[in-house]
């Protein structure tokens, strides 16, 4: 316990260095979490910004603002407009780092426009060992990361939330749309729509820990091993087969090897990895 205070205290000391700074926000744990300590530490002094586009879904927008409103955390919403990049949109595998390069070019206008010294996100200790090509944009926009200068893990995040009362603890990981969509397959509105749809409706069916990928005309659900045994039953799946079809799928397939955060990477070259990983770092 004493060395999670102390990473605390290493983070909070990261902030008062940087002076002033704007918060990339998602409402993920880790973003929210940094914006928390951020508001507590630098006051006015900080801004959480969250970009709005397609591949956000309404019900985490909403959660997202909802928590900064608690908080009484200085907001604004932003668009991005990663749909119309080309590079994006095709959706290769570096399409993540297109995305935060449009995020970071529209956080650092309003940087200089507003007069904060810095930009910072919420990359942790154990995301720099993950397939992220969006690292790379972040180093290239000399973006900070605090969580990270401070040692902080994924775990320790949740556990200084919790300690700290805010209801995002373990709030379940929320990465972007347009990640549930294999690689190759060009990123549309309508896309993003289907697997939006679709695990509203499953969520709606009490799922919490899971994913819809999207494979064409098939969505490939992945459930978490401890919710998995409560969903394999005959009605269930009828109930997830019809939801899926009705957000625009033909078919629904439940993966055998449950929810992993970042599936859509195992099919990656090994090469391509170790590249990416290269230059992240």
């Amino acid at each position: 316990m004493m060395e999670l205070e102390e990473k605390k205290q290493r983070l909070e000391l990261r902030l008062r260095e940087l002076g002033s700074v704007i918060v990339a926000y998602s409402g993920g744990v880790d973003s929210a979490y940094l914006a928390y300590v951020a508001h507590q530490v630098l006051g006015e002094q900080m801004l959480a910004i969250i970009a709005d586009s397609a591949s956000l879904p309404r019900s985490h927008y909403r959660d997202a603002v909802g928590f900064a409103e608690e908080q009484s955390i200085p907001l604004r919403t932003v668009e991005t407009d990663e749909l119309e990049r080309e590079e994006y949109a095709v959706n290769k595998a570096d399409r993540c780092f297109h995305c935060k390069d449009e995020l970071f070019t529209v956080l650092e206008t309003e940087r200089q426009r507003l007069g904060f010294a810095a930009v910072a996100y919420g990359l942790n200790v154990d995301d720099k060992k993950d397939f992220r090509p969006g690292q790379r944009a972040a180093t290239e926009h000399a973006v900070a990361a605090p969580l990270a200068d401070a040692g902080l893990t994924k775990v320790d995040i949740r556990e200084l939330a919790q300690s700290a009362g805010l209801r995002v603890w373990d709030k379940p990981a929320s990465a972007c749309l347009s990640s549930r969509i294999e690689y190759g397959r060009r990123v549309t509105p309508e896309a993003l729509r289907m697997v939006e749809d679709a695990e509203e409706a499953l969520r709606g069916l009490g799922l919490r820990h899971f994913r819809v990928r999207h494979h064409g005309n098939i969505a490939r659900i992945e459930i978490a091993e401890h919710e998995l045994a409560a969903a394999l039953s005959p009605e269930t799946f009828r109930l997830m087969g019809k939801a899926v079809r009705a957000a625009g799928f033909h078919y629904a397939a439940v993966d055998c090897d449950g929810y992993r955060s970042g599936s859509m990477n195992e099919i990656l070259p090994v090469e391509m990895l170790a590249k990416a990983t290269e230059k992240a770092s």
